[in-house]
């Protein structure tokens, strides 16, 4: 049963009855990245491949896509990922959960049990013998940093007899609270199995909580993670090792607190918020002790140059381990840009050449722009304040001003909730400082209603349409004014460090729950909106796209523009043509263009907002 606690939650006395009012978590109803995806189209149901693929097969997830390889997989409900676990043996895992292809809770699901999930392989040669000794293995884990599935849940693994066209389930794991990654060996010698054009596919079998009675609090259920799988011939029982030394975890931001905050203040603070160290983490998926070499690059996306690069020297790495590693990092971010800033940070290693290569590299991009974010931009949850006793409870999240600055707006993640139950009023609050807690409420914006952002990372932006001064610590956040749970966007990967507090029966408590709840203060000048009802200059903005040149994707910064109604990209070629046209969600698939130049105009309606020059590379 689920739609229970997510297991990283911090509260045992919370139970899924609507009880005392108390902080609440709940899995997500749809999956964002899924939803917003603007390349849908070209990962639908994929057709069987006309020549099956010879072995060995391998797939470890850690492509750049939310989908999986179309090449090795013919369905795309899975989501690839590297944040709902923590535990994973290399970068990207493929997730199953109760959310189909669309990131939207299946229609199907009920509290008696369904199909959910499925990931279905690519016809397989496998016309060998049962001397030829053909294994397929994989790592699983239940739960991970989402819903853990309970009994009557599962997990199920099924073989296709190509010559009778049925499916055999093989093997099969109930639900459980363990969240460890455990290793499966099967044996593939049943002569029915043994034939070319051979297929397998994975299930999961999820089911709502019966006893939920409040809508608002459906979501998300009974996920497992899976990664490594891989079938070849020559192989025994034995053979649980992989010749590959992997990054895992994803790379995090160089700053000392923040994963995001204003060009200006980091400016006037670099020397005290400037990290010391970038942080990877990593295995030996071997075992034998191997040798890896570390080396970092970063780059200035605005002005397409290398700002910094570096090697962090060779080690040895012990088999069967993993390792938290903490390259010293002398070097302060330095843009010429005044109001903005933006750096890709690379982190690289250097293993032996039979090691898969995909999971050696990973990408993070440190934002400056007009807002602070402790949080990665990524809701693994969702959370609010519920029960009996919720009305006028409130939450505030602790931000620091470093220079006398000017609060423009709140931006909060809310997640979408059954029959947009949390389509419910709030008030927008802002608080002072009273001694590490909040103080004084210096400014309330009331009756204000929950929305979802359009963008790919669901923050709605809430102006403020009185300047708000700003001068050290300060809080926002809400009071509620209905006992709704309003399922703001949780980050289960970020600890808040102390900085988030709910308020109930007269007094302000630190937050119990371990992730940070999703919201963020813009500051600086005052934003500007954009639709087709404005009455502005009509000249259009040069618009900041990145990477360019580009090869299969880019993706836009529409600054300090807040983007509403209808709002559209296209594509044109030097002669005008317009060679692809879409709504703008953040980033674009160009893999479908040719090699070549193009014009990029964003359009509000009809009118334009904003253009570029775009460098299409091989």
């Amino acid at each position: 049963m689920s739609g229970r606690l997510i297991l990283y939650i911090l509260i045992p006395f919370i139970t899924l009855e609507t009880s005392s009012a108390q902080e609440v978590v709940r899995g997500l109803l749809t999956n964002r990245a899924l939803k917003t995806a603007n390349d849908k189209a070209s990962h639908s149901r994929k057709e069987l491949l006309s020549t099956p693929l010879e072995l060995p097969f391998f797939d470890d997830f850690s492509g750049h896509t939310i989908y999986p390889d179309q090449g090795k997989w013919t369905d795309n409900s899975v989501f690839i990922n590297n944040t709902f676990s923590d535990k994973q043996v290399s970068c990207g895992i493929a997730t199953f959960d109760a959310l189909d292809s669309d990131g939207n809770i299946y229609e199907t699901a009920d509290s008696k049990g369904f199909l959910a999930d499925q990931l279905t392989s690519q016809p397989l040669n496998l016309t060998y013998t049962a001397d030829d000794n053909v294994w397929m293995s994989f790592f699983y884990q239940a739960g991970g940093l989402g819903d853990s599935p309970e009994s009557g849940d599962s997990l199920t693994l099924q073989f296709l007899s190509p010559d009778d066209n049925i499916w055999y389930s093989v093997w099969k794991a109930e639900g459980t609270a363990d969240p460890t990654f455990r290793q499966v060996m099967i044996r593939i010698n049943d002569t029915r199995y043994l034939k070319s054009g051979f297929r397998f596919r994975f299930s999961n079998y999820a089911s709502l909580s019966a006893s939920q009675n409040d809508l608002s609090m459906i979501g998300n259920c009974d996920q497992w993670n899976l990664d490594y799988v891989y079938i070849n011939k020559n192989r025994n029982a034995a053979d649980t090792v992989y010749n590959d030394v992997a990054l895992t975890l994803p790379v995090r931001s160089a700053l000392k607190n923040f994963e995001a905050m204003p060009w200006k203040q980091f400016r006037e603070i670099e020397l005290q918020e400037m990290g010391s160290a970038i942080g990877i983490n990593y295995r030996n998926n071997d075992t034998i002790t191997r040798n890896i070499t570390k080396n970092f690059e970063i780059y200035d996306v605005y002005s397409n140059s290398v700002s910094y690069s570096f090697s962090a020297g060779a080690s040895n790495i012990d088999p069967q381990s993993n390792v938290s590693y903490d390259a010293n990092l002398v070097y302060t971010f330095n843009s010429s840009n005044s109001d903005s800033a933006l750096f890709r940070i690379k982190a690289m290693l250097k293993t032996d050449q039979f090691d898969t290569k995909v999971n050696d590299t990973l990408i993070y991009y440190q934002v400056f722009k007009d807002y602070f974010a402790y949080d990665d931009g990524s809701a693994e949850a969702g959370y609010g304040i519920n029960g009996l006793g919720s009305k006028n409870a409130m939450f505030a999240h602790k931000f620091t001003s470093y220079i006398p600055d000017t609060l423009r707006a709140i931006n909060i993640c809310f997640n979408e909730s059954y029959d947009d139950e949390n389509k419910v009023e709030f008030d927008l609050m802002v608080w002072d400082d009273n001694n590490g807690s909040p103080g004084n409420a210096v400014y309330t914006l009331e009756e204000v209603m929950v929305e979802q952002g359009s963008s790919i990372n669901g923050f709605y932006t809430y102006r403020i349409p009185d300047k708000v001064p700003l001068n050290g610590d300060f809080y926002i956040g809400w009071r509620q004014r209905s006992e709704a749970f309003l399922n703001a966007g949780l980050d289960v990967n970020t600890p808040h460090n102390g900085k988030q507090f709910y308020f109930l029966n007269g007094q302000w408590q630190s937050s119990l729950v371990s992730g940070t709840v999703m919201i963020r203060p813009v500051v600086g000048n005052a934003i500007i909106i954009t639709s087709v009802d404005d009455i502005t200059d009509s000249r259009p903005a040069s618009l900041k796209i990145w990477p360019n040149p580009a090869s299969d994707y880019f993706t836009i910064d529409t600054g300090d523009l807040i983007l509403s109604g209808n709002t559209t990209v296209s594509i044109l070629d030097l002669q005008g043509r317009e060679m692809k046209h879409s709504v703008l969600t953040g980033t674009v698939d160009i893999s479908s263009l040719p090699v070549g130049a193009f014009i990029v105009v964003t359009r509000q309606g009809n009118r334009t907002i904003g253009y570029s020059r775009l460098i299409k590379i091989k």
